[in-house]
């Protein structure tokens, strides 16, 4: 009786050991844990992208299969949840999607049909935010803006 007790002492003492190491331990890289083809689908390549200040990137991807664009915000370190946005919007079709709260890794996705059409998108963390106009229009040459409230 005496030994199934220490056995069972030792061994909760080692799962709380365990369990508090892992609660406390830090993630190995700060590098983004996601890619724009994890959040929009394996089928999308990345067509284009922009920085969100130093704080992550803004990519606007394209699936030629259906046509479909996504966009998504992936922020550098991924951490406490903070404000982050995407959005696209075609102007021809005047069609739309955006995804805005507090994430700890990334905002998207946000998809619109835009096969053929120009397309405007962008996205934000905390206070920066990147927009950019007439993107992927052939010849037509884009305008980014990038700015801080």
């Amino acid at each position: 009786m005496r030994f199934t007790r220490s056995v069972l002492t030792t061994s909760a003492l080692a799962a709380l050991t365990v369990g508090t190491t892992t609660a406390l331990a830090s993630p190995a890289s700060a590098a983004p844990n996601t890619t724009p083809q994890k959040v929009c689908g394996s089928a999308y390549k990345t067509v284009n992208s922009a920085a969100v200040g130093s704080l992550g990137t803004v990519y606007l991807t394209y699936n030629a299969s259906n046509g479909q664009n996504c966009v998504t915000t992936i922020r550098n370190n991924p951490g406490t949840a903070v404000d982050m946005g995407a959005w696209i919007f075609v102007p021809a079709t005047e069609e739309s999607h955006e995804d805005v709260g507090r994430f700890t890794s990334f905002a998207g996705p946000t998809y619109v049909y835009g096969k053929g059409h120009c397309v405007d998108w962008g996205g934000s963390i905390n206070n920066v935010y990147v927009q950019v106009y007439g993107s992927n229009c052939g010849a037509l040459k884009e305008h980014r803006v990038t700015f801080t409230r």
